[in-house]
């Protein structure tokens, strides 16, 4: 029984393996890329399919490999430049309606900057930070030339861990199954980190009120 769904209700793992079949490369680029410009689209799912074609010669390795890396980093890219000019303004809108203090979004924004990289590289491995790890890291003002190093190796580690394991692993299991094993990876991954977070800003808090005493 899946725990966690094998991908969004609008598109099936079927669907998705029949474009990646009809369209190869393309479409595993195209899926990856609009899910890095911080849209809801199934960008690991598309991977680990490209990755099961491959095993299964109906693609080249080499080529799905490349495909996710190139989509991966230029949707990540597309995905900053958004949050640099228009994410702010966005975020205090959105803030104002949640009726959440500029100053608290101000603070969220400088942990994020301080732990920019970090995310940037490794929140593809976590459920939802790999679409809005982009766009965050525009609205924090991150450096472009650090990010695009820190998007091309992320992209680059994530792209070659995902590919090849389902090259690989693949053959030996169900594809429905290897998705939701990753999918609930990521999304424990993702628990993990809001923990983290939660602690840090427990201890932060703490410790300002503990220095006002």
């Amino acid at each position: 029984m899946h725990t966690v769904p094998l991908t969004f209700d609008f598109f099936s793992l079927e669907t998705i393996q029949a474009l990646a079949q009809d369209y190869g490369y393309w479409a595993i680029f195209f899926g990856i890329m609009l899910e890095n410009m911080g849209l809801p689209m199934p960008g690991e799912t598309v991977t680990l399919v490209g990755g099961f074609l491959a095993g299964s010669e109906e693609l080249l390795y080499r080529w799905v490999l490349l495909s996710a890396i190139a989509g991966a980093v230029i949707g990540d890219s597309i995905g900053y430049w958004v949050g640099f000019y228009g994410g702010w303004p966005l975020l205090l809108r959105l803030g104002t309606l949640l009726r959440i203090e500029e100053a608290t979004l101000t603070n969220i924004r400088e942990q994020f900057s301080q732990n920019a990289d970090k995310a940037v590289i490794f929140g593809r491995f976590v459920a939802l930070l790999r679409i809005f790890a982009g766009p965050l890291a525009g609205i924090a003002q991150m450096p472009y030339w650090k990010f695009l190093l820190c998007n091309f190796l992320g992209a680059s580690l994530w792209g070659t861990a995902m590919v090849t394991l389902a090259f690989f692993v693949g053959q030996l299991m169900p594809l429905a199954t290897l998705v939701s094993w990753v999918a609930q990876f990521t999304f424990v991954a993702l628990v993990v980190v809001v923990l983290w977070i939660t602690v840090l800003w427990w201890l932060d808090h703490r410790h300002h009120a503990a220095a006002s005493d």
